[in-house]
């Protein structure tokens, strides 16, 4: 099939040439843009969130022969989540090749974390179906790139942080409020305040309640920790 140049353009920046480019274009198709005669990704995502998670899995137990279950659960979880799969995705301008229909290229589709991190996984099982396991592997550790050896630092959950240390000194569980709301339906901003039962608090703005009270947990545990 006669391949677009900017899909082209974006098979190099990922480093793989496929055999079968048509994968890549359903992998790369939203449901918006699905008809009958064209596959949209949400199967082959289905498949690379698990091809995902093998590789990852592997990697981990590779990087530290120490490390108990309880220790790399927590990394796995921090490399293979949405959030991170949308952050590989910008990183590899996956966004600018998205193809949409009208209402999500209308709502902002290519900046939308699901999406990316949806057509993410889809590429993955794109490149795993067209060139096997090894070279699904080779992509995931070429684009999460020092994210592996990081991770570290990015595997607590700052929410369960904060709840651990908060209930080792005998108090309540911290409180969310959403404090603000704005933006379009489309493309809202959320700002969620967390508070101590101290009185201590600090608040966060994302895209998503889930990512505003992981940022405001984060920020009060550094400040109560003197960080």
């Amino acid at each position: 099939m006669k391949v677009a140049a900017d899909i082209t353009a974006f098979s190099a920046r990922i480093g793989h040439a496929f055999r079968q480019p048509a994968l890549l274009v359903q992998a790369l198709t939203h449901a918006s843009m699905s008809s009958p005669t064209r596959s949209d990704n949400q199967r082959l995502e289905f498949l690379g969130d698990r091809v995902l998670g093998l590789v990852m899995a592997e990697a981990l137990l590779g990087a530290d022969k120490q490390a108990a279950e309880g220790q790399l659960a927590p990394r796995f979880n921090a490399l293979v989540r949405k959030e991170t799969c949308a952050e590989v995705a910008r990183d590899c301008g996956l966004g600018e090749v998205l193809k949409l229909g009208r209402s999500e290229m209308i709502s902002g589709g290519r900046k939308k974390e699901a999406l990316l991190g949806d057509a993410m996984e889809a590429v993955i099982a794109a490149v795993y179906l067209d060139g096997g396991f090894e070279a699904a592997r080779a992509l995931i550790l070429r684009l999460w790139g020092g994210r592996i050896a990081a991770v570290e630092a990015d595997a607590r959950d700052p929410k369960t942080s904060l709840q651990e240390w908060a209930q080792a000194r005998g108090m309540a569980p911290p409180v969310y409020e959403e404090t603000g709301r704005e933006g379009p339906d489309h493309q809202p901003m959320f700002t969620v305040r967390v508070t101590l039962a101290t009185g201590q608090s600090a608040e966060a703005k994302a895209g998503s309640k889930r990512v505003a009270e992981q940022s405001a947990a984060r920020a009060l545990l550094a400040q109560v920790q003197g960080g």
